[in-house]
């Protein structure tokens, strides 16, 4: 592997170098977007028939009404079969995931003169569908970090889908709550939970992260249903000063890059010998990575060292890139942290790396990539529950609103609006 690239703010050309990585949308080609639109057509079409021909062709799975869902019994024997370890860090993850939704569900009320009330009440979807990832690794910490929100929001009906259901899987569905699982991935299960088969039901809402195919397919199908996000390749940007700790930022860097090839890994530090020192640690730990093969590559692709001074230039740059997820590896990262406007998710200091927010943190760890931090936010409560703006007025507090409200109407031509507030406020004849 030969030197990873490195930006210097000083260099001439440095900001077309840094335009080069703005924006990281998610790629969707016109040949994926004529596929997915007929895997949804078909779907929608034919139902169950095209959704289990889809599965036997890109799953390699043969599925029928009955085999495509996971019977509670085989998730029951799943739960089972698990080390008692992994089931114990399983329920310690579900507690502080759960801990921290529950802190996130609030409720408006504003006051008003007497005479008027405005209010606004919130009500859970009613059945979501979640999707987990099955591609190069298998996810149970997404399992719980999508379905523990939708279930604290208060959603009855959780639909779990995914091409591969090991029994890791199958016991954090167990322990997050999840209602129904089905054997089924890529654009065809979103069809499915978008338009409802005969097997597979339709949900209000699809979440949770996917390849190129289930995120096309989610972008085509929202306004049938809700989405979450559009999610591309996971990321991780580190801004670093001279008291950071190379070894861990090189440990990082790695840790993002062994999910794909296309992972992006990124670093701004304020010193050159720093650097060159994560540099020499990245070269070091990889050796001894597991994933070695697709760290390797998503670093020889992906990984940019960039040089920034002072600081401050550092976070402006962090800003505009608005990372999944951003590092702040300085001293007294919290004073920093109110400069900082775009990001999935932060974390402070040395002792905060990416990992821990992945498994057990709280937060969710579905998060906005590309640069969509800039108006997408974490996945939460938020996302599972729909407003509903309540307002009631009496007699006396709408007549001291009504004029007003009628020269309105008024103004824009809208005649009817006014005259249906002044016969309830003009004196009776």
């Amino acid at each position: 592997m030969g030197p990873i690239k490195r930006l210097r703010i000083s260099d001439p050309h440095f900001e077309k170098s840094f335009q080069s990585l703005l924006p990281r949308k998610v790629e969707m080609s016109a040949d994926v977007e004529v596929l997915v639109k007929s895997i949804l057509r078909n779907v929608q079409e034919r139902g169950d028939a095209a959704l289990f021909e889809y599965a036997e062709k890109y799953d390699h799975t043969t599925v029928d009404a009955v085999s495509v869902r996971i019977s509670p019994e085989v998730i029951d024997k799943a739960y089972t079969t698990i080390d008692a370890q992994q089931i114990s860090d399983f329920r310690m993850a579900a507690e502080r995931i759960e801990a921290f939704h529950k802190k996130r569900l609030r409720h408006l009320n504003i006051n008003e003169p007497a005479g008027a009330m405005i209010d606004e009440v919130t009500r859970p979807l009613e059945r979501v569908g979640i999707y987990v990832p099955g591609g190069k690794a298998l996810y149970p910490s997404s399992v719980l970090m999508t379905a523990i929100p939708a279930r604290v929001a208060g959603v009855d009906e959780i639909v779990m889908v995914s091409p591969r259901v090991s029994s890791t899987v199958l016991a954090a569905a167990k322990i997050a709550g999840v209602s129904r699982v089905y054997r089924i991935g890529g654009a065809h299960a979103i069809a499915a939970l978008a338009y409802g088969t005969e097997t597979i039901p339709q949900v209000d809402k699809i979440v949770g992260p996917g390849n190129v195919y289930v995120e096309t397919a989610k972008r085509l199908v929202f306004g049938t249903v809700g989405i979450d996000m559009l999610a591309g390749p996971s990321e991780v940007l580190i801004v670093a000063d001279e008291t950071a700790v190379p070894s861990f930022a090189a440990a990082d860097l790695i840790a993002q890059a062994e999910h794909d090839e296309d992972a992006l890994c990124l670093i701004i530090a304020t010193s050159e010998a720093f650097l060159t020192a994560v540099e020499k640690e990245l070269f070091l730990q990889l050796d001894a990575t597991t994933r070695q093969a697709i760290a390797r590559k998503s670093i020889e692709r992906n990984c940019v060292m960039i040089l920034a001074h002072p600081l401050d230039k550092a976070l402006e740059l962090a800003n505009r890139i608005a990372p999944e997820h951003l590092e702040l590896m300085t001293e007294n990262p919290e004073m920093l942290l109110k400069k900082i406007t775009h990001a999935g998710a932060v974390f402070l200091g040395q002792y905060s790396p990416v990992a821990v927010g992945d498994y057990l943190a709280g937060p969710s760890h579905v998060l906005p990539t590309g640069g969509t931090a800039r108006f997408f936010s974490p996945l939460g409560v938020e996302d599972f529950v729909k407003r509903i703006s309540v307002i009631s007025f009496t007699r006396d507090g709408l007549s001291e609103l009504g004029k007003t409200v009628t020269r309105l109407a008024h103004l824009e031509g809208l005649d009817a609006h006014a005259k249906a507030i002044e016969m309830r406020i003009l004196p009776d004849d």
